[in-house]
């Protein structure tokens, strides 16, 4: 992989929120492949399956487990580790829990990122910060075309309210201290219904059916027709990593939202992916009941993607069914090899994704 992201990340230190969680931690082994000293703050894993367990990964980077709510603690892990670029992953991320949590949605999302800007604002070494939020940030009207950064900011939901939040702070640091040429370079991006390896989330789609195939269940689907863009978690993690390239090279005009992910002929229905899934698994039934969930969540959110596609040269690289792919083979070989260590299948996976792209003309890799 020397090739990927201009070789910006070997010998860089690099710090990221969030690294036991699902996309924290792919991002944290693609890093560490790429050549990156790379530092986690984040609380610890509640599933023991989970990717940041079974790829071993506290073992292998600076681990630090702490609550980002904590301004001291996390500002003291930051002052020590002195990163070149902050990777802001950590946050309540379930629409379904920010129900009955929402204090706690509010302040990790809202005051987590509120710490992680303060942290940068006082940091000497910080150069550059990607701050992650979620394409739930955007007032969701359920249109039918996607939604585009300079579309207004909202929710109703508690998740998708915290989310907008963070989306106006990290804007107002931007504007009022991030403003001058010696400043660090800061963006936001926002992404929607990953999939991948290593989820083992509730209430969500590809972690629910994995439950009910490894017990030879039918998959119960509530909602079938739903549709959402289906996209696997190394895509927007390019996108953020090619980001977090152009603020380390100080090139001009990044420092905004980025939307990353797939184009509206990649959205399909719940009950579509769902059947894809027992077909890639070899085994299993889906099952539709009338039974709705207890809480409200959209039905249709596209995220626009025109603008990382012409300024950054980004695009997807996989399809739908090549994504669920590289997923159920996630899953399949944790089954058959149960206590394996699983970092080096993550590895062979980057690589064999990096070989599409750069086959397929992704921007990072040329």
């Amino acid at each position: 992989m020397k090739s990927c992201f201009n070789d910006i990340y070997r010998g860089k230190r690099v710090l990221i929120t969030g690294h036991t969680g699902f996309k924290g931690s792919w991002l944290a082994i693609w890093l560490q492949i790429l050549g990156a000293e790379v530092a986690g703050v984040a609380l610890e894993p509640v599933h023991d399956k989970c990717n940041f367990n079974v790829t071993k990964l506290g073992s292998r980077i600076d681990n630090h487990f702490l609550d980002i709510t904590d301004y001291q603690s996390l500002q003291r892990a930051i002052a020590d580790f002195k990163p070149d670029i902050i990777f802001h992953l950590a946050a309540q991320a379930l629409v379904g829990t920010s129900y009955d949590e929402p204090k706690r949605t509010f302040d990790t999302n809202i005051g987590g990122t509120l710490n992680v800007l303060e942290s940068i604002r006082n940091s000497r070494e910080v150069k550059a910060g990607v701050l992650i939020t979620s394409d739930k940030c955007y007032r969701n009207v359920e249109q039918i075309w996607g939604y585009r950064e300079e579309d207004r900011l909202g929710g109703d939901d508690p998740y998708s309210a915290s989310k907008a939040g963070a989306e106006l702070i990290i804007r107002s640091y931007t504007k009022s201290f991030f403003s001058q040429e010696s400043s660090p370079l800061i963006a936001s991006t926002r992404a929607g219904n990953v999939i991948g390896g290593g989820d083992w989330s509730e209430n969500r789609l590809v972690p629910d059916c994995i439950r009910h195939l490894n017990n030879n269940e039918p998959i119960i689907i509530r909602n079938p027709s739903s549709t959402r863009p289906w996209q696997l978690v190394l895509e927007p993690l390019s996108g953020y990593l090619l980001l977090g390239q152009k603020l380390l090279e100080k090139s001009g005009g990044f420092t905004e939202g980025w939307n990353f992910g797939p184009s509206m002929e990649e959205c399909h229905t719940v009950l579509e992916v769902a059947e894809l899934i027992v077909k890639l698994w070899g085994a299993g039934e889906t099952k539709v009941t009338g039974n709705q969930q207890a809480f409200y969540e959209s039905t249709l959110l596209q995220l626009d993607c025109t603008k990382a596609r012409v300024k950054l040269g980004w695009h997807q690289t996989l399809n739908t069914k090549e994504s669920l792919e590289f997923t159920v083979n996630w899953y399949k070989h944790l089954k058959n090899h149960p206590d394996a260590d699983m970092f080096d299948f993550c590895a062979e996976q980057l690589e064999n994704y990096q070989l599409l792209a750069h086959q397929r003309r992704s921007g990072w890799t040329q």
